[in-house]
């Protein structure tokens, strides 16, 4: 029996040992498998800000999750070392990555509070924790943070620990490591930092919240005396700078400037974000460098939003509406009308808000110099001068006037501005050539008039008048709606539509004699830069915003290559731009002669007064501005135009755009011969003839006769 029971006891110790082998083991493989390996301490790298710079350098944008910048221990204060040791870790240069002392006055801590009010963790312990594991207040992630300290202090020298933890750690207002902090709460190099500085940011580690000295002034100042008199104990500081330092002001938090180019920026995300993948570009320390000027961005949104606002005052009086708050909020009565008692009064309209856009871009390499989408980013996100497509209105007839140019026509080619009407049959659209009354018309009619498809297009001059005939450059400068009908059936919609691609236009054109008028939409950047081709000689060149992108370490990951094409002849291009500039001298853009150097341009206004356009070019820069509602309301009343609404604004623009600009021409190409000329007539100037100029002819197309 004896024998058996010691058997019995035998095996139950040899089970009892056994399974608590194999739950040590299970537990140790638990804890274990939790914790990455250490060697990916060598190798990690922390979420980086991508930086946003502008033609000239000047950082303007910084897309990040965590803001962080890098800096190696030596460029550290040594203040903020001592102030870290004295206060999150005294024993750091003694334990071997953890505290046995401060874990069991954790414990206890935690037991007589009733939670967990106290980590005791050491530097070490917390640089595990915010790399490799959570936040979570449970035993087993206390256990793995400590097994986990242990490796990376056999790993890792001190020194090495200390500067991953001052580059790591969260110090508040979205600020990850002591460079980054160092900007946030002082605008200072951490070079530059004071003692009383390097304390207060030291105070903040263990809660940012509560001890930020924007949000709590009182208890940051407290906790920064706390920080100094523990350096003044452990020997770091003498008794007089600790005093010193206490005496220190706080940082204030400035308030943050409405930032220039949001909508600029937004387009850079939109490119490189899908390119680059979304870790890579929000925490891969991309330098990105643009083709913006930020200046100069900054005050052609202050331009164009002051100009805007004044049209939205101007129309609310116009139709009876009062502005509250600086908005069109509700319509007004009349005084006579005004109701009695605030319950009478009628329920308050919103009016929509007059929107804007403006985009200029250089003339030779397609960079971009200025983007403003609207006029607010962060009340509508929407891109108005690269997303909107809206009609052109006549800001669209260079394309017909080019594809007559390549026709053989001239600046003095006589061409008719006359009624005329056209039908659609069904297949094309066609000219209704003996319809000269409203009883030939319905007359010819008859054979159509009964298809589903039949329809009938009278085009009309602005004001109604027409003159007969009209040269091509007087037809242009006062943007004569009948001429270019009238020009596009003779040159061909097809032409038209051809010319219009070579010079850049992408969107839809319809194949109709309408599309002389801008019936098609197209989107401001694309307008300009297509308009941009006559200015650099015929040359087509693709715009672009980005000059090159480096990774942290500055290797260059892209760089942008120009795409350029021959899209007219230098001659044809020249002498577009020259009937252009007579828009400007003596037609619809008169505003933009206020700049005093050579402008050319055209003006725009879609049906109904919806749209208002002008596009304007230097020989280095071309820029456009568009202006109306986003619900395509029409205006009624306050009626604007391209050259009467939109013109000034754009002028005031780029009167700052080009005042260190030299008052350079456009150049003249071989092939080009010159003849004074009657702009009325088109032929030679007679002697003494006071409304002569000097006109652009391709050589041997000069009219022979007076």
């Amino acid at each position: 029996m004896n024998i058996l029971k010691s058997k019995f006891f035998i095996f139950s110790f040899v089970f009892a040992a056994t399974l608590g082998i194999f739950v040590c083991a299970a537990l140790t493989y638990y804890i274990v498998s939790g914790i990455p390996p250490v060697y990916e301490l060598e190798e990690y790298s922390p979420s980086l800000t991508t930086k946003v710079f502008d033609k000239n350098n000047n950082l303007i944008y910084e897309f990040s999750v965590e803001k962080r910048q890098l800096v190696p221990l030596d460029e550290i204060p040594v203040d903020i070392q001592n102030a870290v040791i004295s206060m999150e870790d005294r024993n750091f240069f003694k334990h071997a990555g953890f505290s046995l002392k401060g874990i069991v006055r954790a414990l206890v801590n935690d037991i007589v509070l009733g939670k967990a009010a106290q980590g005791g963790s050491t530097v070490t312990q917390q640089l595990s924790r915010g790399v490799f594991l959570t936040k979570e207040k449970k035993i087993i992630r206390k256990v793995r943070e400590i097994f986990l300290s242990v490796q990376i202090e056999r790993a890792f020298s001190k020194q090495e620990i200390l500067q991953m933890y001052l580059n790591e750690i969260y110090f508040g207002e979205g600020a990850y490591g002591v460079k980054a902090a160092a900007k946030k709460y002082f605008n200072k190099d951490l070079s530059e930092l004071t003692l009383g500085e390097s304390a207060m940011l030291v105070g903040v580690i263990p809660l940012p919240s509560r001890y930020n000295p924007f949000a709590h002034p009182e208890t940051a100042k407290q906790r920064r005396a706390l920080v100094l008199n523990s350096m003044q104990e452990m020997g770091f500081i003498t008794p007089e700078e600790a005093k010193a330092a206490k005496e220190e002001p706080l940082p204030e938090k400035k308030q943050a400037a409405d930032k220039p180019g949001l909508y600029f920026i937004e387009y850079i995300r939109r490119i490189l974000e899908p390119k680059y993948g979304m870790d890579t570009f929000w925490k891969g320390g991309l330098n990105i460098y643009t083709t913006i000027d930020i200046e100069k961005q900054a005050l052609a949104e202050q331009i164009m939003n002051e100009r805007l606002h004044d049209y939205d005052v101007r129309l609310a009086k116009d139709l009876g509406i009062e502005i509250v708050d600086d908005s069109i909020a509700s319509e007004a009565l009349p005084e006579e009308e005004e109701a009695s008692s605030a319950e009478e009064k009628p329920e308050q309209k919103e009016y929509p808000q007059l929107q804007g856009a403006f985009f200029a871009r250089d003339v030779k390499t397609g960079a971009i110099r200025i983007m403003i989408g609207g006029r607010n980013y962060e009340e509508s996100r929407f891109n108005r001068a690269t997303q909107a497509k809206r009609q052109p209105g006549s800001s669209f007839k260079p394309f017909v006037w080019m594809a007559a140019l390549e026709k053989g026509y001239t600046p003095s080619t006589m061409i008719k501005d006359l009624e005329m009407v056209f039908y659609y049959d069904g297949n094309n659209w066609r000219v209704f050539d003996e319809a000269k009354d409203q009883y030939s018309l319905q007359l010819a009619a008859q054979p159509f008039m009964y298809s589903k498809d039949f329809d009938v297009w009278a085009p009309r001059n602005i004001g109604g008048s027409s003159s007969g005939f009209s040269t091509l450059r007087r037809a242009l400068e006062l943007s004569r709606n009948l001429v270019a009908v009238n020009l596009i059936d003779a040159v061909g919609v097809k032409n038209t539509i051809n010319a219009a691609r070579r010079a850049g236009i992408k969107s839809a054109l319809p194949n109709a004699p309408a599309l002389a008028l801008g019936v098609s939409v197209v989107s401001l950047d694309e307008l300009v830069s297509a308009m941009s081709t006559f200015a650099n000689n015929g040359i087509y060149v693709e715009e672009y915003a980005i000059e090159r992108v480096e990774d942290q370490n500055g290797r260059v990951l892209e760089q942008h290559i120009p795409n350029e094409r021959e899209a007219f002849s230098p001659q044809d291009s020249f002498i577009l731009i020259n009937m252009m500039k007579g828009v400007v001298k003596r037609g619809t853009g008169g505003a933009a002669r206020a700049i005093k150097k050579p402008i050319a341009g055209k003006t725009g206004t879609s049906q109904s007064y919806r749209d208002a356009w002008f596009i304007g070019m230097t020989p280095n820069i071309a820029a456009g501005a568009w202006m109306g509602y986003d619900d395509d309301t029409a205006q009624e009343k306050g009626r604007w135009t391209g050259g009467g609404a939109v013109a000034p604004w754009w002028t005031a623009i780029m009167q700052e755009v080009l005042k260190d600009e030299p008052a350079a021409d456009f150049h003249v190409p071989d092939g080009i011969s010159f003849a004074a000329v009657n702009p009325e007539t088109g032929k030679l100037a007679l002697p003494g003839d006071r409304n002569k100029f000097l006109e652009a002819f391709k050589k041997g197309t000069e009219p022979s006769s007076f």
